[in-house]
């Protein structure tokens, strides 16, 4: 089998940075000894173009490199001509098509409807912006991927991208090289095996200083927005609230001129094409020189206003989701954030825009006038944010000590009161051949009632005896139907010193409470506690808890204890009884709107 690289790497007519000489050397060392398809994670503005461009060079065979935009495929065109021989385009939107050269530099379009002409093999396929490949067999990446390897069954299949995510399917790869599981079920990729920080960049002066701040002189209040399953706020919310905001806007865009006469260039990322048009529309009321470019934009018209604002013939150009990727003018030194995101990716690439270095530009403005309340150097959590608050935290895993970084929120000294994490992302067994293998220790758990099994709290099938898991709504339907129970709504939890003795009370929407009590006189009565209540109601599963020995103790920290939504009661002689609590529920008796139930 011909190796895909030679084993002498020179230097081509371009010195590379060192981060960049590590990155080729990590794909190398990683296609010598495995057929896995891999992916690189390189920030806005590393030089993706120049790492595939060497990949291209040194490899041995031909190469195919893909992209989704004529811009990047000029862009790595370029490069690839200053490392070593021209490649060839394909790419209708630059009105070529060739694929004749040892390296073939493509949009993904033109070659998926084109298969025929890359009936040659191919060693070595590059992706960039590779997070926008789904696993959707009928996509034109797969399709693609599929005739190549029809030609070749050894291709080798490397991405790069700065945001190795995708918002409703988390991470692109199944496994990273600092030992993380990412996405078992939905990854393009089979490996992370690079990944460099952003820091770093800007430290070196690679990339231009940000400077983040929140809105000035007015911001809008989207707190309210809650994201769609696996997606991000849809427009009709975003909509809703903008309707209420028209003066925020209006002094939004005052600040911007204002801000904007020592500036070079300006980028405004817009929540909906209404609101970009509302933007325009008062930019161009004072005089500003804008554009707008969106979805439909012709293309045309889009190449026309993008060469009008890299020769700075325009300040400002306003847009909405369509400058995110692909998009390269290094004179932008202002960028003003005014639509909501729930991903740490999207917002990082807004800001990505304004972070290339350039003449006269020591740093970039950029202003977050939505509140998405993200920093530019969070690390992506690989779930959608739960809530507007929360921020990365830390959280070790007690079995593999595993440093997790899942959703949490963090009281006013910093520590972790609250975390989201449900299963330990760390790797217990990892090799570039193998399938990785997974800590087995969950956060947060649901059991099986046959074998005592924990699972993850949405499963529906035990993993360990493959049982029929119950669903929460059918048990609470069986049995509610029954007599003498009770579905109790939890609004309110209080914890009470009674003489020694832990009360805890929970209240319902209508006052009405119910009560638990906990002695810690003993070690098997504190041991029944922690079974029965510290456990279960932690907000910070995994982190040790305090050895409590007391009942104040407990009270002082009532605020580390999450209340149930739910807890199922039964009518006994001497009362209630507990049957059971609903902590993770969300299913139709979460409220009386879609389930009443009589207290029999």
């Amino acid at each position: 089998m011909t190796k895909p690289y030679s084993t002498k790497t020179t230097i081509g007519a371009m010195q590379l940075r060192d981060y960049q000489q590590q990155a080729v050397d990590a794909a190398i060392a990683h296609f010598k000894q495995s057929n896995l398809s891999a992916v690189m994670v390189l920030p806005t503005g590393a030089g993706k173009s120049l790492v595939l461009a060497e990949l291209a060079r040194v490899a041995k065979g031909r190469v195919l490199i893909v992209t989704h935009v004529k811009e990047l495929v000029a862009q790595n065109a370029e490069k690839v001509g200053l490392m070593s021989q021209p490649g060839s385009i394909f790419a209708a939107g630059l009105k070529q098509r060739d694929s004749s050269a040892k390296t073939v530099i493509a949009s993904v379009q033109s070659a998926g409807r084109n298969l025929t002409q890359f009936n040659q093999t191919f060693s070595l396929l590059i992706i960039d912006e590779c997070h926008r490949v789904s696993l959707n067999d009928d996509s034109q990446y797969q399709q693609l991927f599929s005739h190549l390897r029809q030609q070749n069954p050894n291709l080798k299949v490397l991405g790069l991208t700065a945001t190795p995510y995708r918002l409703g399917t988390g991470w692109i790869y199944q496994s990273h090289y600092h030992g993380r599981v990412g996405s078992t079920e939905y990854a393009s990729f089979d490996r992370c095996i690079f990944d460099l920080p952003l820091r770093p960049l800007i430290n070196k002066g690679y990339l231009a200083k940000p400077v983040l701040l929140d809105g000035l002189t007015a911001q809008y209040d989207f707190s309210g927005l809650q994201p769609l399953s696996g997606m991000d706020y849809s427009e009709q919310q975003i909509e809703s609230v903008l309707g209420k905001m028209g003066r925020a806007t209006k002094l939004i865009v005052g600040q911007l001129c204002q801000l904007a006469a020592s500036k070079q260039g300006v980028i405004i990322f817009a929540a909906t094409v209404r609101h970009a048009k509302e933007v325009l529309n008062l930019l161009q009321q004072q005089g500003q020189q804008a554009a707008l470019l969106t979805a439909t934009t012709a293309d045309s018209e889009r190449d026309q206003l993008i060469a009008a604002f890299k020769a700075k013939q325009l300040k400002f150009l306003v847009n909405v989701a369509v400058l995110t990727t692909g998009f390269d003018a290094p004179h932008v030194d202002l960028i003003a954030i005014l639509r909501p995101t729930a991903s740490v990716s999207l917002f990082q690439q807004m800001v990505g825009r304004g972070l290339r270095s350039a003449p006269g530009k020591s740093h970039c403005l950029i202003i977050d006038y939505a509140a998405n309340g993200y920093d530019i150097f969070y690390p992506e959590v690989g779930s959608p944010r739960p809530a507007s608050k929360a921020v990365p935290v830390q959280v070790p895993c007690p079995h593999c000590q595993f440093a997790n970084i899942f959703w949490g929120l963090l009281d006013n000294d910093g520590d972790i009161i609250e975390h989201y994490g449900r299963r330990c992302q760390g790797l217990v067994e990892h090799s570039s051949n193998a399938a990785p293998k997974q800590c087995n220790y969950r956060f947060r758990a649901r059991i099986c009632p046959d074998c005592g099994g924990e699972n993850d709290i949405a499963a529906r099938v035990c993993q360990h005896c493959q049982s029929q898991l119950i669903d929460p709504d059918k048990r609470l339907k069986e049995v509610l139907s029954k007599q003498h129970h009770h579905l109790f709504r939890c609004q309110q939890m209080l914890l009470t010193d009674q003489q020694g003795v832990l009360q805890v009370q929970y209240l319902d929407v209508d006052g009405n409470p119910f009560y638990r009590h906990f002695k810690l006189d003993t070690a098997a009565q504190r041991r029944a506690l922690y079974a029965l209540f510290v456990h279960p109601h932690s907000r910070t599963p995994g982190l040790k808890p305090k050895n409590y020995q007391s009942a104040s103790e407990l009270v002082a920290d009532q605020h580390k204890f999450r209340m149930p939504q739910l807890i199922l009661l039964k009518k006994q002689a001497k009362g209630w009884q507990l049957l059971d609590s609903f902590f993770d529920y969300s299913g139709r008796y979460h409220n009386t709107d879609t389930y009443s139930d009589p207290v029999n």
